[in-house]
Order: structure tokens, then C-alpha cells, then sequence
């Protein structure tokens, strides 16, 4: 019983031995304690952080002072800003007002109790465009003249909107009751006039003139030219044509004078035409030449008359 106790107590001798080696063998060396690194900015990392925050809170300060400043002097208002108001109908513009680049509106409109004036250093220019952009009409208020580039101009009156003037690539109309030409040159046409009156005023005289060519008149149911009160003056540098294809020529006055006309002389009795003559008789030439001729008991308008001959 004692050995075997013995043999025992050896033999957890011996486990305890191996259990302690196999613990030391397993054990790992604790290693030391490692340096503590404080946590945080110190030194010129926070001075330089407490520096742009600074400058971040003197920014804000200044940009709402300055929006505060601008709002004050711009007068902004739930309606709009200064002279400037957005209303239903529209926008309202009080005063003078300056546009740098162009301005595309639907209608400018002025108060009743006021003018639209539109400035400007150069030239005032309205542009009219269709859908697709492109260039339809265009005016132009120069220091020079006055422009106006469409397809067809019209001027309509103020009463009625009634048409006055329309001028397009092919004629010109005017619908007034009167044309008045009030220069002293009067009015220079180059080609051709269709109206159906001329007319001057009541105190001033109507002068028809072509300085360098012919002057030409011709209706297709006759000419009409008249005077209610003065004489009625027909003169040209060469000849002077009245001709009717159809019908005849009507001078229907109370004394037609032919002046300046040429004397012709009677060869049958020459001894009475030395003699003073107060009667002519009026002698047309077959080249139709008019001369007078001294009267007779008949006539002595005689084809080989001196006058015919040279004429």
C-alpha cells in the first residue's frame, strides 16, 4: 500500500513538472509599456485653424453687410426693385433707364399723362423677327436719316386706323383727299405720274415744266386743262403739238389771240399790200403753218405764199 501511494504521488509530481514546462514553453513575453502621443492641435496648427476661422467669420460679416448695403440702396421690395416693378400686366420702368445689351419685349408702353422717348448716342433701332429667327423688318432712327427695311410700309391715321400711304417693291399708294408739295423747287418726278388731278392752291399758280425734254399729257377720253380765274399759259422752246386722233380741238373762249404771228403778202395786188392794212385774214399754210395775210373782198390766202414756201 505504501509503494503504491509513493508511485502516486511521483507520478503527479511528474505531471505537474510537465504541465508547468508546457506552460512556460507557451508563455509569451508581455511586451513593454509603448509611448502615450497626446491627441489634439497644439502649437502652429491651432493658431493657423483659429486664424482661418476668423477670417471665415470677418467674410461672412462683410458679405452681409454688403447684401444688407446693396438691398438698401437698390430698394428692393416685394414688388420689384427701385423704379422697377413686376406687376401682373407687365413690368413698370419709373424714370430714365439704360440697357447695355438689347432688350426683346412683347410692347413698350408709356403712361397716359407722359411721351416714350428712346435715346441714344448713335442710332435707335426696332427689329422685327418670325418664329424661326430670321430678319423680317427693321427700323432705324440714325443722326442722318430714317430707315425702314420690310416688305411693305404702311402709315395709317390716328382716327379709325384708316390707310394713308403704302409703299412696297412695286408702287407707291397714297389715299389721302390732297398731296401737298410745299418746296420751292416744287416736285421732280423721273418717270411717269398717273393721277387723275393736279391741282394748286387757291392763291399760287400751277406750272407744268420739262426744262430739257418734251412734256406729255394723254388720257384715254381727253385732257382737260382749265383755269376758273386768270390766264391759261401754253408756251414751248419749239413746237407746240395739239393733235386728236378721233375727235377735234376746242378752244371755246370769248377772244383767241394768236400773237407774233408772221405777214404774208397778196402777189396779185402788190400795190395794196405797201399800203397800211387795219384787217388780216388768218391763213394756214398746207405744212400747217398759221401767218396773216391782208384782207380782201376775197380771201388771199394763197398756197405759194413766200410764207408757205419758207416754212
Amino acid at each position: 500500500m505504501e509503494q503504491s501511494d509513493t508511485l502516486d504521488i511521483e507520478s503527479l509530481k511528474i505531471t505537474q513538472e510537465q504541465f508547468i514546462l508546457a506552460s512556460q514553453s507557451l508563455h509569451l513575453q508581455r511586451p513593454g509599456c509603448d509611448a502615450v502621443y497626446p491627441v489634439g492641435l497644439y502649437g502652429w496648427r491651432k493658431r493657423c485653424l483659429y486664424f482661418f476661422l476668423l477670417l471665415l467669420l470677418v467674410t461672412m460679416i462683410v458679405n452681409l453687410a454688403l447684401t444688407v448695403w446693396i438691398i438698401k440702396v437698390m430698394n428692393f421690395s416685394v414688388d420689384g426693385m427701385g423704379n422697377l416693378q413686376l406687376k401682373k400686366d407687365g413690368m413698370h420702368l419709373e424714370g430714365i433707364s439704360e440697357f447695355l445689351l438689347p432688350l426683346y419685349v412683347n410692347e413698350i408702353q408709356s403712361r397716359k399723362d407722359s411721351l416714350l422717348v428712346l435715346r441714344s448716342e448713335k442710332n435707335v433701332t426696332l427689329n422685327a423677327r418670325n418664329d424661326q429667327g430670321q430678319l423680317t423688318g427693321q427700323l432705324t432712327v440714325g443722326p442722318e436719316a430714317v430707315e425702314a427695311q420690310c416688305q411693305r410700309l404702311e402709315v395709317r391715321s390716328r382716327d379709325r386706323g384708316r390707310l394713308l400711304f403704302t409703299a412696297d417693291e412695286e408702287e407707291i399708294v397714297m389715299t389721302t383727299e390732297k398731296f401737298t408739295v410745299t418746296g420751292t423747287e416744287g416736285a421732280v418726278f423721273g418717270h411717269s405720274v398717273e393721277t387723275p388731278l393736279i391741282q394748286a392752291r387757291a392763291s399760287e399758280d400751277l406750272k407744268l415744266e420739262s426744262p430739257t425734254r418734251a412734256l406729255t399729257m394723254e388720257a384715254p377720253r381727253g385732257v382737260e386743262v382749265s383755269t376758273a380765274k386768270g390766264p391759261l399759259k401754253v408756251s414751248g422752246r419749239k413746237d407746240l403739238l395739239l393733235e386728236s386722233t378721233e375727235g377735234e380741238i376746242l378752244l371755246d373762249a370769248n377772244t383767241v389771240q394768236l400773237g407774233s404771228l408772221p405777214l404774208g403778202t397778196y402777189t396779185s395786188s402788190p400795190s395794196q399790200a405797201s399800203q397800211e392794212q387795219a384787217v388780216f385774214e388768218v391763213c394756214v399754210c398746207p405744212s400747217g403753218k398759221i401767218y396773216l395775210s391782208p384782207a380782201e373782198s376775197s380771201s388771199t390766202c394763197q398756197v405759194m405764199s413766200n410764207i408757205c414756201l419758207w416754212s
